[in-house]
């Protein structure tokens, strides 16, 4: 009795075949499901909203200002919008995974069951990172700059939108070590390329942080430079055994 060469069985598929009506069915339950517990985690989050925003506006020296008549209902139920995708976000992953993983095959699997988590995990770093480390930096920064001739009290939308954007590009910016090792998983970089250019690196890092980072001086700069570059070696590094 033959059997199967390994590398033979990593690349078979296990889904079964399904006629196209029947896989935009599948799609439209699961895409029903996510969408039903995202609304379920954004009602929940309605009652933690007013906690989330004390955290957030808690930097600033004086309490923001709401000029419009709506402004504080609409940035209360964005917040918790917010709140109720991160929550939600494990169930909404779940349901992407459930959806395509018939059509991989097991080493695709693998590699998307690695993906998945480690975005995640990366993306929430990044987020901390900037909610702890780089945020309460620039804002104080902000906040002292222009007080001998402006009165410094922003709106409360304007200062919410400032933080969910910068906190969500620090987010992304952590994912460079993933996307890196994917690349060189693809073969589209190779390591030899990366380690040659790595000189280079600290260059892009200062000028995606001069992007991220609100403020122009350096010293917020390199708070947020310094560790893109050092995720790019990690990166690199990874890339390595990829």
């Amino acid at each position: 009795m033959t059997t199967k060469p390994h590398a033979d069985i990593e690349e078979t598929y296990d889904g079964e075949a399904k006629p196209l009506i029947e896989h935009l069915r599948e799609l439209r339950t699961r895409l029903f499901r996510a969408v039903a517990f995202l609304l379920v985690t954004t009602l929940a989050s309605v009652f933690a909203a007013d906690r989330f925003l004390q955290i957030l506006t808690k930097p600033l020296l004086l309490p923001p200002q709401a000029i419009r008549p709506t402004e504080t209902i609409i940035v209360y139920f964005k917040v918790a919008l917010i709140m109720g995708l991160a929550i939600a976000m494990p169930e909404i992953l779940y349901e992407i995974i459930a959806f395509v993983t018939p059509g991989l095959t097991r080493k695709e699997k693998r590699y998307l069951f690695f993906f998945l988590p480690a975005a995640a995990l990366l993306f929430i770093s990044g987020v901390a990172f900037g909610a702890f480390v780089a945020l309460p930096a620039a804002l104080g920064f902000l906040q002292q700059f222009g007080k001998s001739f402006a009165e410094i009290q922003w709106t409360l939308d304007s200062y919410i939108s400032f933080v969910t954007t910068f906190l969500l590009w620090l987010g992304l910016g952590f994912q460079t070590p993933l996307v890196i090792f994917t690349l060189a998983k693809l073969n589209i970089v190779r390591y030899e390329t990366l380690k040659k250019n790595i000189r280079w690196a600290f260059l892009i890092a200062a000028i995606l942080a001069a992007m991220i980072t609100p403020t122009p001086d350096p010293f917020n700069m390199m708070i947020v430079a310094i560790p893109l570059f050092f995720l790019y070696v990690f990166g690199v590094f990874l890339a390595r055994f990829a």
